[in-house]
This record gives structure tokens, C-alpha cells and sequence, in this order.
């Protein structure tokens, strides 16, 4: 193999296992998202839904309706809830944990 055939390979190369560790890191982030979602949420929340009150489930249509648009406004309804939904503090769910769940939300239930 010529010189310029093996330069061309090794950039392929490393081309292919740096977007492979791109894909890698973002996997784990939203896994880690899921993982605290069925650690925290998905009892009441099964699927995006709500056995609570079936309307204000945490698809986008139903989380749009009730001003929740944004992951700060996801964790702000972990944080102080109202009636019906168990609050996540800051000592049970993290600052980081909680946004690692609400984008996984928004990312999961459109």
C-alpha cells in the first residue's frame, strides 16, 4: 500500500472513532436522563403519562397547555409541584439530576 493509501485510511480512521466517542458521550447523558426518569418519575408517569390526572400528561401538547415549555420549567414543577404530584427537592433529586430528567422529557414525550 502506497504511502498516501495509508494517510487516507488512518483519517478515516480516526475520523470514525472520534464520531463513535461523540455518540458514545451523548448516549450516556441521555441514559442518564432515563435512568433517574425511571428512578423518580416513571411510577405516576408511565410512557409520558399521568395516572394522577390523566390530562397533564408530559407530552408536549399537554405540558404546552399548562405553561411548561422549557426544562427550567420542568424542574420548576418537580421543585413545587401542586396538588396531586410528590415534590423532588434538592435533596432528593439534584439541581443536575433534575435537568438531566426534564430534558430527557422534552426530548422523549413530543
Amino acid at each position: 500500500m502506497n504511502s498516501l493509501a495509508k494517510v487516507g485510511v488512518l483519517v478515516v480512521s480516526v475520523v470514525l472513532v472520534l464520531s463513535a466517542a461523540g455518540l458514545n458521550a451523548a448516549e450516556k447523558k441521555e441514559s442518564m436522563g432515563a435512568k433517574l426518569f425511571q428512578q423518580h418519575c416513571a411510577a405516576c408517569h408511565p410512557n409520558g403519562g399521568n395516572i394522577i390526572k390523566p390530562a397533564m400528561t408530559l407530552h408536549k401538547k399537554d405540558m404546552d397547555a399548562h405553561g411548561v415549555k422549557t426544562a427550567k420549567d420542568v424542574v420548576g414543577k418537580m421543585r413545587n409541584p401542586g396538588p396531586g404530584m410528590t415534590r423532588f427537592d434538592t435533596k432528593t433529586v439534584s439541581d443536575k439530576d433534575a435537568m438531566e430528567i426534564a430534558e430527557y422529557i422534552l426530548k422523549t414525550y413530543k
